[in-house]
């Protein structure tokens, strides 16, 4: 999202920069963003579709390409049925241009009953307290801060993310800001480069944030500190709430938390009595075993303390542009928990918003039985290295009958494809950031035109290609789908959505595609010209004019329009997440475990993506196991030692690095490392392998209320490993 000067010359990138003049970033950068060109230019980056024949991958055409994908698939859905295929769509979605704009159509026109994402090891108990709370399942409240006094960060880094499911343009320089005005705490079993720069590190015990929050809200009662506002009128269920929470005193959580009753009711006073303040919980608060718990409750505090849907307090952001993403879920409206509509075949895991947890997967493809799942499409994903469990997934992927993927590399998971079908390299196609800009705290559109052309101009994009995978699975052969018709009955779905002709706005263009798409969602946007009604609007053509982009500014208050509930209120104490007290209550009785494994980020990384860029891989090793130096002690284990990490779900063999940055009792993993797989094509990447943390995540290990992986919190042992 950060605005770059790219350089190029002699067709190739000499260097990227910070552009100053961006209305967003303002001549921020950080490594990631500094790595395209070589993205872009990585020799291990997939140009041309390959097919496997005989194990061997060899490049072929695209209408060859189109054509095996059919022989593949097509006698799978005549034998077993749709039902037999199902699609896992990567995190890189939310980052690209085709894919963040049309995976909407495989996954909804294809008739796939199930899909799968990495929604559910990561943000879906926020997506499952927002529906709940206010009737909108991506409508996230995000903390001003630009304009607040004291920001409380719970489980997350922005030093290593730049801020997740948070969009702040050099985040870290506007939390230094805070902190000189005024005061920045974090709460992390982990001290982070975060908790580093902070004012203070409060650690605490992995997986009891829910327990803490609950406290702190009994305090807010007990000392009549709540402040509702101008949002009072707006709630429901606050004395339901009252009630919930006078059980969780201060003192009842203590012990299991590892903050003491003072400081828990210290914390609330500060909430209360700080003008301008917030809470911002993210991915920490969320894969763990009580993340809906903890992520609804970061919103409550939020309102009880009166920083609600204020500047300087959590708001709703502004969006120049609608994402096709947020659009609501048939048959959930009105924040409905009619969840479990359908149960997974082997575990019978239930679903929610739609979605079941992707751990999931391998055994839906290695069971035998009716509704076995005997094909797999793949959209910018590495479940392999990204999904708990994620070595079961290997070696269920060979006993498919087919794989398709549509990736830029041969990584660990793609390996496994019989097709793999490329798209642009970032910087051969435009962007628009599409899903991050709901969670910005300016209102922002900045449009970015390809840097270079496609080598070959025959080249189908990504939404081309998704289209076609669509109409294979409903019986039309994928060479011989009519994409354009396909594409415009889409776009008449999005318009219908806004109250609009998709035939009459259809008239407006000469072609289709994603730019169409983003000119329809900047038109009928907040700031758009609705077609003409308002001529000064913002249109794709406007926002082309505008090469540093525009900002209207930065949030504003939105209760109750943002509300999706039927009576415009906000459910303060959704039932569904009372009836999950109990199972913390049995928690707070629960022996401690010795040690427990939590995740963490690095600057550098992204998930499983930037590990093949020679130039973020440079210095010392990264993939080793934190933990604290009396742990070490007690153990007999010593710097460097190479040492055993085992939890029910399986052993690692990772490089032990002490540290006193981390509580005891706890011990740290990066996420998405183990390269190095046999027929990977990832140079870079498989000369530092790491080792694959999820392979420690247990399947079943999960946040009940939204079937959300807990990464965080998995009971382990250490030991050297050659004992």
């Amino acid at each position: 999202m950060c605005g770059l000067e790219v350089h190029v010359e002699d067709g190739q990138v000499a260097a990227i920069r910070p552009n100053r003049d961006d209305v967003w970033s303002r001549g921020h950068i950080c490594p990631k963003g500094a790595s395209l060109g070589a993205v872009h230019e990585d020799p291990d980056r997939i140009r041309r579709p390959m097919i496997k024949v005989d194990g061997q991958w060899h490049e072929v055409d695209w209408d060859t390409a189109f054509r095996r994908c059919t022989e593949l698939l097509a006698p799978v859905i005549d034998r077993y049925g749709i039902g037999a295929v199902t699609a896992y769509t990567g995190n890189p979605l939310a980052h690209s241009f085709s894919l963040a704009r049309y995976s909407a159509v495989l996954l909804g026109m294809s008739g796939m009953p199930l899909t799968y994402s990495p929604g559910t090891v990561d943000q879906w108990p926020k997506n499952l307290t927002s529906h709940l709370m206010y009737g909108g399942w991506w409508s996230f409240p995000v903390p001003d801060l630009e304009r607040t006094d004291l920001l409380v960060v719970m489980g997350a880094n922005p030093a290593a993310s730049q801020g997740s499911l948070l969009a702040a343009p050099d985040v870290m320089g506007l939390i230094r800001s805070i902190s000189e005005r005024g005061t920045v705490i974090v709460v992390d079993p982990v001290r982070t480069r975060t908790a580093e720069r902070a004012d203070e590190w409060l650690p605490i015990n992995p997986g009891t944030d829910a327990a803490l929050l609950l406290a702190v809200c009994h305090t807010l009662f007990a000392e009549d500190l709540v402040d509702l506002g101008t949002l009072e009128p707006h709630l429901d269920g606050l004395e339901t709430l009252r009630t919930a929470v006078a059980d969780w005193p201060p003192e009842r959580v203590s012990a299991v938390t590892g903050v003491a009753a003072d400081r828990i009711r210290q914390l609330a006073r500060q909430l209360a009595g700080t003008p301008r303040a917030v809470v911002y919980g993210r991915i920490g608060t969320c894969n763990q075993e009580f993340g809906s718990l903890a992520s609804w409750l970061v919103d409550v505090v939020n309102i009880l303390t009166g920083h609600f849907d204020v500047a300087g307090g959590a708001m709703f952001p502004t969006p120049a542009a609608w994402s096709v993403t947020v659009q609501p879920i048939p048959g959930l409206e009105d924040g409905a928990a009619d969840f479990g509509r359908f149960r997974t075949r082997v575990r019978g895991a239930k679903e929610v918003l739609g979605q079941v947890p992707v751990s999931c997967l391998a055994e839906e493809i290695a069971t035998p039985g009716d509704g076995q799942i005997r094909a797999l499409i793949t959209v910018a994903g590495n479940p392999v290295l990204s999904t708990p469990a994620g070595h079961k997934l290997d070696e269920a992927l060979p006993g498919l009958d087919a794989m398709i993927a549509i990736d830029l590399w041969l990584n660990e998971t793609t390996r496994h494809a019989d097709v793999i079908l490329p798209g642009a390299s970032p910087l051969e196609q435009p962007h628009h950031d599409d899903l991050i800009l709901n969670f910005a705290i300016n209102s922002v559109a900045n449009y970015s035109a390809p840097v270079f052309a496609r080598p070959d101009q025959d080249t189908p994009d990504e939404w081309e290609i998704l289209i076609r995978l669509t109409g294979l699975c409903t019986g039309t052969p994928a060479e011989d789908v009519d994409v354009a018709a396909v594409d415009d009955g889409f776009f008449d779905y999005l318009c219908f959505t806004q109250g609009l002709d998709g035939a009459e706005v259809r008239a407006h263009y000469d072609h289709g595609g994603p730019e169409r798409i983003l000119d329809l969602t900047l038109r009928t946007g907040p700031f758009g010209d609705r077609y003409g009604r308002d001529p000064d609007g913002l249109t794709l053509d406007s926002l082309k004019a505008a090469p540093d982009g525009v900002n209207f500014g930065p949030m504003v208050p939105r209760i109750p329009e943002v509300l999706g509930t039927s009576d415009a209120k906000i459910r303060l104490a959704p039932a569904y997440l009372l009836d999950d007290l109990p199972r913390l209550a049995r928690r707070l009785r629960r022996q401690p475990d010795d040690l427990v494994l939590v995740s963490r980020r690095h600057l550098r990384s992204n998930n499983s993506w930037l590990h093949n860029v020679g130039a973020l891989m440079k210095g010392r090793d990264r993939c080793t196991l934190l933990m604290h130096r009396d742990d070490a002690a007690r153990l007999g284990l010593h710097d460097g030692d190479l040492v055993a990490v085992t939890s029910a779900g399986g052993r690692i063999d990772v490089p032990l690095e002490v540290t006193e940055a981390i509580k005891p009792g706890v011990v740290s993993m990066p996420h998405g490392w183990g390269h190095g797989k046999q027929g990977t094509r990832l140079t870079v990447a498989n000369g530092s392998p790491g080792v694959n943390t999820n392979i420690l995540s247990p399947p079943d290990f999960l946040d009940e209320p939204s079937g959300n992986g807990a990464l965080n919190g998995i009971p382990v042992t250490v030991t050297r490993a050659g004992d």
